[in-house]
C-alpha cells in the first residue's frame, strides 16, 4: 500500500465525535454512515428552537410564529444554496430525500423527452437512480443505455463520448458509488454531454457528506442529495437544478401552496422552487439540514480528506490480510471515498453484520439497493463499512479484529470438514 500522506493540519476526530450525542456510548463503533450518518448537537439545537419558538406552517400565516417559521425555512434554503455555491437559493428544491429528488427530475424533466431519446446510466447506480428512469421509459418510450463497470468497481467512462453522441438527451450517474466508493470523473461526463447537447444529473447522496460542493464549478444541470447522509435529519433532501431548466419543467406533485391561481377549470403554478413543493413541506427537517450543512462548512475538509484516506488505507490493508475476504471495488485510495464493501466467503452479509454487532460494530449488509452492480460483480451481496469524520483508528481496528476472529472460525470449520483454505481475497 502507498505510504500515508501527512496531513497539513492535524485533524482531531475525537473532538468532532464529542459533538454527536448518538456516539456517546464508547462501545459503539458506528460504520454505517453511507446509509445514515449521525447528527451533531448543532442540528438538534436548531430543530429544537424551531419546534419551541416558531412551530407553525410556512404558507400564508401572518401571526408571529408563522413569520418566524417562514423566515427560518427561507434561511434553510439559503444555507443549502451556500453549501452548494448555487447561483440562487431559488435553484434549491426541498424534497423528502435523494430518492424523491431523482423521481421529481425523472418525471418533470422527463416530460420533455420523446420516444427514442436516450438516457445514459451505469451499472453502478443505486436503485433510486435506476427505477425512476425505467418507469420513464415505460411512460415515454425513451431508451435506457448503460455504461459498464470496470474490474475494480468504477464506472467505465471509456464509452461515454461515444454513447453521448448516439442521441443521448440526459446522462444520470452517481457521483460516488454507495457500494464501491469509487468517485466519478464528472468533468469528463459534462464535457461529453455538452458536446452533444445532453443534460447531466448527478446523484450526490454519497459524495455530499464528504465535502462541500460547487455547482458552478461542477457544471452539471441537476444534483440530488439527502439530509440524513449529510449529518442532518431524515425525511429531507434536495434537488438542485439550473434555474432555466426548473422554469421549463411541470410540477411533479400538485396540491396546496404550489398554486398561483385555481379555478374549477384549471390551475396555474408558482415559479420554482415552490412549484415543486406541494403541501406542507418538512419544515423542521429543512431547518435541521441547513444547520447540518452550516456545521459541515466549519470543518477543515482538506484535513478530513487526508484523515479519511488514512483510515481507508488501514481498512483495505487489513482486509487484504484476511483469507476468504473480497473487497468489492477499488483496493487503493485513488479517486474513492471511505465506503468499503466486502464479501466473506462462507457467510451471508447478514451473518457478518450480526456477528460484528456483537462487538458493537454497526455495519450494513445486503445489496445496498444496487442489485445490478452485484450481478455484474458476481457476488451475492456484501457487508459495508462507511466512514465519517468522527470515525477513529479504533473503529477500524475493532472491525478488523472481529472480522479476523470470524474468518478464523470459518477457516477452522473448513479444516475440520477437510476443505482447503479459500484463496485470499
Amino acid at each position: 500500500m502507498p505510504p500515508d500522506t501527512p496531513a497539513t493540519t492535524r485533524f482531531d476526530a475525537l473532538a468532532v465525535k464529542r459533538q454527536f450525542p448518538g456516539l456517546a456510548d464508547e462501545r459503539l463503533h458506528y460504520l454505517d454512515n453511507a446509509a445514515t450518518a449521525q447528527m451533531p448537537e448543532a442540528v438538534f439545537d436548531a430543530m429544537r428552537r424551531f419546534e419551541t419558538d416558531a412551530r407553525a406552517n410556512v404558507h400564508g400565516g401572518s401571526h408571529r410564529c408563522a413569520r418566524r417559521a417562514m423566515d427560518a425555512y427561507a434561511e434553510a434554503r439559503s444555507r443549502v444554496a451556500r453549501f452548494l455555491n448555487a447561483a440562487s437559493s431559488n435553484e434549491v428544491v426541498f424534497t423528502y430525500g435523494a430518492t424523491a429528488a431523482i423521481n421529481l427530475a425523472a418525471y418533470s424533466f422527463g416530460q420533455s423527452l420523446q420516444p427514442g431519446d436516450i438516457v445514459l446510466l451505469s451499472v453502478l447506480e443505486h436503485h433510486s437512480n435506476l427505477v425512476p428512469w425505467q418507469k420513464l421509459a415505460e411512460r415515454r418510450g425513451v431508451v435506457l443505455r448503460f455504461l459498464p463497470m470496470t474490474e475494480d468497481g468504477r464506472i467505465d467512462l471509456d464509452r461515454v463520448e461515444e454513447e453521448a453522441a448516439m442521441g443521448c438527451r440526459l446522462i444520470a450517474l452517481t457521483h460516488c458509488s454507495n457500494v464501491t466508493g469509487a468517485v466519478t470523473d464528472v468533468a469528463r461526463v459534462v464535457r461529453a454531454a455538452r458536446a452533444n447537447g445532453a443534460r447531466v444529473l448527478i446523484d450526490g447522496a454519497q459524495l455530499a457528506p464528504h465535502t462541500p460542493l460547487d455547482m458552478r464549478a461542477l457544471g452539471v444541470d441537476f444534483y440530488a442529495f439527502s439530509g440524513h447522509k449529510t449529518f442532518g435529519p431524515t425525511g429531507i433532501g434536495v434537488l438542485w437544478g439550473r434555474r432555466e431548466l426548473l422554469d421549463s419543467m411541470p410540477p411533479f406533485l400538485t396540491g396546496g401552496q404550489m398554486i398561483q391561481k385555481v379555478t374549477l377549470e384549471g390551475a396555474t403554478f408558482r415559479d420554482p422552487p415552490f412549484r415543486f413543493e406541494a403541501g406542507t413541506p418538512p419544515i423542521a427537517q429543512a431547518i435541521g439540514l441547513g444547520a447540518a450543512l452550516d456545521w459541515m462548512l466549519t470543518l477543515d475538509w482538506k484535513a478530513i480528506r487526508e484523515y479519511e484516506l488514512r483510515l481507508t488505507r488501514r481498512l483495505l490493508a487489513g482486509l487484504a490480510q484476511l483469507s476468504g475476504v473480497r473487497v468489492i471495488g477499488p483496493t487503493d485510495t485513488a479517486s474513492r471515498r471511505g465506503v468499503v464493501s466486502f464479501h466473506v466467503e462462507g457467510c451471508t452479509p447478514d451473518e457478518v453484520c450480526r456477528a460484528l454487532d456483537m462487538r458493537g460494530l454497526a455495519l450494513r449488509g445486503g445489496y445496498h439497493c444496487a442489485q445490478p452492480l452485484f450481478a455484474a460483480a458476481g457476488v451475492d451481496g456484501a457487508a459495508r463499512a462507511s466512514l465519517a469524520p468522527y470515525n477513529t483508528e479504533a473503529d477500524i481496528d475493532v472491525l478488523l479484529d472481529a472480522l479476523g476472529r470470524l474468518v478464523g472460525r470459518n477457516d477452522a470449520a473448513r479444516m475440520a470438514a477437510g476443505h482447503a483454505f479459500p484463496a485470499q481475497g
